[in-house]
């Protein structure tokens, strides 16, 4: 396939639009089902990097859940506890222990489900079936891997009356080393960034602690993986294999981190005793309990346990998540790793951080506020090292 008509552009009004290989040859992609518009694409292409990369740097499944042309999560295949299956909802899933990338697509798809609400999907590797049962059941637009198991594929193709979007990539795909885009007409050209990530990025450690385990490097690899292929300014929060918030395309560094905090913050009281426990109907659907559990701990637009509201989420009228029982369980979480994609001007990043169990902290360094900052993680006995790479992404 040497070309693709998209129905228009980023917008209804912008036709025609197409994708191409600007050197003439073939796509790399095999289009299976569907037909994904341009958005679709971006997503696809950003998304397939971000796993690719992944599961090059630390040899596990990897799977993120995009929207947008950001990931809302990227995790890798490692088992998941009971409690967080079901603050998943994929307690239900035989077999799930048994396949990699189904974790890691339960942990993605799991970390922010209202941002994953119409995703687009990428794996690393081929999609089996046991992820393919999940997948069929939430709300997406798509799926990009390198391959489909026959019985796989076949369950997705039921997706959307038979209208869901797969896509097939060539693995060993490697683009030009330069890339291009224009904007209002002006061509702009630059080197890919190929920049490699891994262990040895953590080197450098400039705080009093030094202490760095597998794990947390495991996180922070995820997480700065995760920021390569996010709208700038980014921050990420990863831990157990997963990055549980992102923070995307703020201009302001400490917005970022307050944003990634607060996803960071509501995945974890996702698995509170109180919300594991809610007595759903069973006749709310997936999507209108991710929102009802949002609001529930977030207390947002509408206070789901007052009389009025409750009768319409819920069999009994559920005790509310108070401050006292938030501020309890979530002074119980720690060993977190953040990452940044340019270097924190003021340690307020730090303070921040620190409320949502950050231990460990990647970042490039070079700010002239750099002392204040190392100063701050020494105050809590965090863990900071200096990787002297940027990451934006535009």
């Amino acid at each position: 396939m040497k070309e693709f008509e998209l129905k228009y552009g980023c917008n209804p009004n912008q036709k025609p639009a197409k994708i191409y290989m600007n050197d003439g040859s073939d796509l790399p992609i095999t289009i299976l089902s569907g037909r994904p518009g341009y958005i679709n694409f971006l997503d696809a292409f950003n998304s397939w990097q971000l796993v690719k990369e992944l599961k090059a740097a630390l040899g596990l499944p990897a799977v993120t859940s995009f929207k947008h042309v950001s990931p809302t999560s990227a995790a890798v295949g490692i088992p998941l506890s009971d409690d967080l299956k079901k603050a998943c909802f994929v307690d239900d899933i035989e077999g799930l222990d048994d396949s990699p990338l189904a974790c890691a697509y339960a942990r993605a798809r799991g970390t922010d489900r209202m941002c994953s609400f119409g995703d687009w999907v990428a794996m690393s590797d081929v999609c089996d079936v046991t992820t393919a049962k999940m997948l069929k059941r939430e709300v997406s637009d798509g799926v990009i891997a390198p391959g489909y198991e026959p019985e796989a594929l076949e369950i997705l193709k039921t997706k959307r009356k038979g209208n869901y979007n797969i896509v097939q990539i060539d693995p060993d795909y490697i683009p030009e080393a330069q890339e291009r885009k224009q904007v209002f007409g002006i061509t702009f050209e630059q080197g890919r960034n190929n920049f490699e990530i891994n262990r040895e990025l953590l080197s450098e450690i400039v705080t009093k602690n030094k202490d760095l385990p597998d794990s947390a490097v495991r996180d922070l690899i995820i997480a700065l993986i995760t920021l390569k292929y996010t709208q700038s300014n980014s921050v990420c929060y990863a831990v157990d294999g997963q990055a549980i918030g992102v923070g995307a395309g703020q201009q302001s560094r400490i917005h970022c981190t307050r944003l990634a905090g607060s996803k960071a913050d509501t995945w974890f009281l996702r698995q509170h005793e109180k919300v594991l426990n809610l007595p759903f109907r069973d006749d709310l659907g997936r999507p209108e309990r991710d929102n009802v559990i949002d609001g529930y701990i977030n207390q947002n637009e509408e206070d789901v346990c007052a009389d009025g509201s409750w009768q319409k989420y819920f069999t009994a009228q559920p005790a509310p998540l108070t401050d006292e029982d938030k501020k309890a369980f979530l002074s119980t979480r720690q060993n977190v790793a953040l990452g940044s994609d340019a270097f924190f001007p003021f340690s307020d990043n730090i303070e921040r951080a620190y409320r949502s169990g950050v231990k460990y902290i990647a970042e490039p360094g070079g700010s002239i506020r750099d002392d204040a900052v190392i100063d701050c993680c020494d105050k809590y006995g965090m863990t900071m090292c200096f990787t002297h790479m940027r990451l934006f992404h535009h």
